[in-house]
């Protein structure tokens, strides 16, 4: 199952940071044939096999200068996935977070500006924090809850910031919970792999909680088609929520993903998360509007994919 692709950029240099990656690798998946494409990624939860030939790939850390100089030299295009994810290590080791998350897209923002490259960054509807109303617009207040919502808060302003002092070309994209092939743990919707897993094996399906907390969960191919739609928009300096604009609890999520397994395993409820987000779904109107944005994977059907192709 798979959204529809734009037509992807031809004949530039272009680099992935955490192509590697989750989200990375699929859009290396889609840049590599009418592209010169180059990888960063530190391979800490990357893996090099899901790079196709003729990719180049730069293994190391967003924050080592030289590494991110070779890959950054003469490039036309970069979209930045490379980042700690986790909302719980940002809260265990904050500093570090704020290394990688805020430190090394500044230095890649710096190195951006020197190429005159355009710059396509992932930013996390974390920044929001509790929503006060859902749909949550991008005007929505910004009250991140932990270090990491914080660090997205921070690269969010310097993307608009570097646009309009220096011109820089720069699209932030606001993911809310992506999904899909490839997804190993993390915190985007590693609760889809869980309940995929409990499933499967029979085990109870443990919903935190009552199970009423909504969530909007978005494909990655999705993703994939607004990064290729940032890649080429005129509406550079700003950004834009990557959700579908529907929610579904996750109770329901749990009866689902039952249902498209065939699985008879109990759904069982535990304690509630501290600091569990009750509410959550994207307005995605400006995306629609000015990218030409459109979520084209119903939840139902991306989740069928995963329970029969893993």
């Amino acid at each position: 199952m798979s959204g529809q692709i734009p037509e992807p950029p031809r004949g530039e240099t272009i680099l992935v940071t955490g192509g590697a990656g989750f989200i990375g690798s699929h859009l290396v998946d889609v840049l590599t044939d009418e592209n010169d494409v180059r990888v960063l990624d530190n391979l800490s939860s990357g893996r090099r096999e899901r790079l196709p030939d003729g990719v180049t790939l730069f293994e190391g850390d967003l924050r080592d200068g030289d590494t991110v100089g070779r890959a950054t030299a003469d490039v036309d295009l970069i979209f930045h996935e490379a980042a700690l994810v986790s909302v719980e290590e940002s809260v265990a080791a904050p500093v570090e977070s704020h290394s990688v998350n805020v430190d090394g897209t500044l230095a890649l923002l710096e190195r951006a500006r020197a190429e005159d490259a355009r710059v396509v960054l992932a930013s996390s509807a974390a920044i929001y924090g509790h929503p006060e109303y859902v749909p949550i617009d991008e005007t929505h207040p910004t009250a991140p809850s932990s270090p990491y919502g914080l660090e997205k808060v921070t690269i969010d302003e310097y993307a608009r910031l570097y646009h309009e002092l220096y011109g820089l070309e720069t699209v932030v994209l606001r993911y809310f919970n992506v999904y899909g092939p490839r997804q190993v743990g993390g915190d985007y919707s590693a609760v889809i792999s869980v309940f995929l897993e409990q499933a499967r094996s029979g085990d109870p399906i443990t919903v935190d909680g009552d199970g009423t907390q909504t969530r909007d969960f978005v494909h990655v191919s999705d993703v994939v088609q607004a990064n290729l739609l940032a890649a080429t928009t005129d509406a550079v300096g700003e950004s834009f929520n990557v959700g579908t604009g529907s929610s579904v609890t996750i109770r329901e999520l749990a009866e689902t993903i039952r249902t498209v397994v065939g699985s008879d395993a109990e759904i069982v409820h535990g304690d509630p998360r501290p600091g569990d987000i009750d509410r959550s779904r994207a307005a995605i109107e400006k995306a629609r509007t000015e990218l030409g944005y459109e979520p084209t994977v119903p939840l139902e059907a991306g989740l069928e994919t995963l329970a029969h192709n893993g």
